[in-house]
């Protein structure tokens, strides 16, 4: 099903299986597992390195010198795409968009380490906009006599959407039963395509919860669905494996790359519990779904949950906190410490 695929190593797999007994009890949950996605390794991790793998392989193939993909500000996607360009001997460009580029911090700061040319837009991170300059980059590009390849947004094309049905496949043997319920957040719709169809393969019984960060439900049914019949038929299987249920939570959908209080609380309890880092725009949110969901009674408390751990570790670096904001933090001078000497 998957080995004539051409693939490039790129990720450190498997991510491993954790328990996280005290957010379980927390959260009135029997068991949750962290499926630690974040550890994939390339450039401080995340879900993007199974995406890549099937994409640049083809890049690679086909004999293109250089990558242009788009992306927010703070995009983990063109970070680790910006690295894995420089890994495979490219050039990398990056389109992004965003209210402030005034400060080169968190993912933006990374992009800077592997010497990505970005071009921004000001004020704007609308897929359409970011879209139509990566393209008319591409161009420029071709007639200087380069082969840019243009990766889309998030990397959700079939190619990188098999990634995930590969890690649906590597959950199974990590699981001795497919009575479970997996969480992720979505944005780009391609690591949740992979998932509904590798848990079709999979998990026939598993319940699926996407977490929007960025999208209305209509727009990410429709978009997951699209998506996971063409990677079907790039997999020469029924399309019919795409139609496996699944559920959509878009709360916070209008609050993308904004940190949000409900999304703090929940990463402050993941690092106060479990030691579990998780940001306040990817992870973060879909974790508050998850807290939301199970303090409503919406989940069956018996089945295993799934937390898919994308990463986004960068992000929290490009927030800034006070001395005075965190109570846990006490300053002193040098003369009242050398008054305690005996």
């Amino acid at each position: 099903m998957f080995s004539k695929l051409p693939r490039l190593k790129l990720a450190n797999l498997p991510t491993p299986l954790e328990q996280a007994p005290k957010l379980a009890e927390h959260l009135g949950l029997e068991k949750l597992l962290i499926k630690r996605d974040d550890l994939t390794g390339l450039a401080m991790g995340g879900n993007k390195a199974r995406k890549l793998e099937f994409e640049l392989a083809h890049v690679v193939a086909e004999g293109y010198d250089t990558i242009i993909t788009v992306g927010g500000q703070q995009s983990n996607h063109a970070r680790m795409t910006a690295a894995a360009a420089r890994k495979l001997g490219m050039d990398v460009k990056l389109v992004l968009g965003g209210a402030d580029f005034s400060e080169l911090k968190g993912n933006l700061l990374l992009d800077t380490l592997f010497g990505a040319e970005i071009r921004y837009i000001n004020g704007s991170d609308d897929d359409d906009d970011l879209e139509t300059f990566q393209l008319a980059w591409r161009d420029e590009l071709v007639a200087a006599g380069k082969k840019p390849y243009a990766l889309p947004l998030g990397g959700s094309t079939p190619r990188g959407t098999m990634g995930y049905v590969l890690a649906m496949q590597e959950l199974a043997l990590q699981l001795d039963d497919d009575r479970v319920q997996i969480f992720l957040p979505v944005g780009s719709c391609g690591t949740l395509a992979g998932v509904v169809l590798g848990a079709a393969i999979f998990f026939p019984n598993a319940d699926i919860y996407g977490i929007s960060v960025s999208r209305t439900k209509e727009n990410i049914i429709s978009r997951t669905v699209e998506l996971a019949k063409a990677t079907a038929r790039l997999m020469k299987q029924p399309e019919t494996l795409a139609e496996k249920p699944f559920h959509v939570y878009d709360c916070y959908h209008e609050e993308y790359a904004k940190h949000i209080k409900i999304a703090r609380d929940a990463a402050d309890d993941c690092a106060l519990l479990e030691g579990l880092i998780v940001d306040q725009i990817y992870t973060g949110k879909a974790m508050a779904g998850l807290f939301d969901l199970a303090r409503k009674g919406v989940l069956k408390r018996d089945f295993p949950v799934i937390f898919l751990h994308t990463g986004g570790m960068p992000e929290i670096f490009a927030e800034t906190l006070k001395y005075g904001d965190y109570p846990g933090c006490t300053k002193f001078l040098p003369e009242e410490v050398r008054s305690l000497r005996k």
